[in-house]
């Protein structure tokens, strides 16, 4: 490759490290060879090999981990219908999921991201319950949930292992209605450390209210995917355009 300019030969590398990837070369999970190592494989220096390792990470294709190095990212996608909130841990499982969670922070907080105005949220401070969800032991989503206070110790601590609407639903609270907000936006902080995301990677955000008998009692919130983990699908009928519930898993597609 010596014979190449630089932007030709970083172009060359990524292809190359594709193909391998695809070509199971370098397996789901693995680390890759280290930069010295690939440079000395593909005859080309340490910065170009960094530059293509950047702009694959960027793709989707591989992540960093910081101290132990560059892996393939699994290439697995979870496909969920989009009328449906993954709270409940029964629902999950009828979608052929294996659920489980992993509580991150409990914390008093207002609603401050401007995307929740169309969803009417109150101004005063909520209970925010940060949480990550995994299917079959893979992050899928990061959660943010909003509650009206204050909530018994109880319920604080099943929190820590049970999906908000669970916790609530065994507590006496019916939920009558559910308005979603979907959009695409940049990795959040949190949602980067918890996928490995390198900054802008782009996420599907699912914006949610969930509406109780009790008027003045809604719970909010917002779920962060990387846009190659998690997708939607809806099917309407066109005698009756009420959305129909139709769920699956693709680990194939990526």
């Amino acid at each position: 490759m010596a014979g190449q300019i630089g932007t030709a030969l970083h172009e060359t590398v990524r292809q190359e490290i594709t193909r391998r990837v695809r070509a199971a070369q370098y397996g789901a999970g693995q680390p890759l060879p280290s930069a010295a190592a690939l440079a000395e494989d593909f005859g080309v220096s340490a910065i170009t090999i960094k530059r293509a390792l950047r702009d694959l990470q960027s793709a989707g294709i591989l992540r960093s981990v910081p101290g132990l190095g560059t892996f393939v990212r699994e290439q697995r996608r979870f496909i969920r219908d989009l009328d449906f909130s993954l709270t409940s841990y029964d629902n999950a499982l009828r979608l052929g999921l294996k659920p489980s969670i992993e509580l991150i922070s409990l914390t008093r907080e207002k609603i401050q991201d401007p995307a929740f105005d169309v969803l009417e949220p109150p101004t005063g401070l909520m209970l925010c319950v940060r949480k990550v969800i995994l299917a079959d032991e893979t992050p899928i989503m990061y959660d943010t949930s909003y509650l009206p206070h204050p909530v018994s110790d109880q319920m604080l601590d099943e929190f820590r292992d049970k999906f908000i609407g669970d916790v609530l639903r065994e507590h006496g609270t019916r939920f009558t209605k559910t308005k979603l907000l979907i959009d695409a936006a940049p990795a959040s902080n949190e949602a980067q450390q918890t996928f490995a995301l390198p900054n802008g990677y782009p996420t599907l955000r699912r914006l949610y209210r969930l509406s109780t008998t009790e008027r003045s009692v809604s719970v909010f919130g917002i779920t962060e995917s990387p846009f190659d983990r998690l997708a939607c699908v809806v099917e309407i009928d066109a005698d009756h355009p009420t959305p129909k519930r139709r769920t699956r898993t693709d680990p194939a597609s990526g």
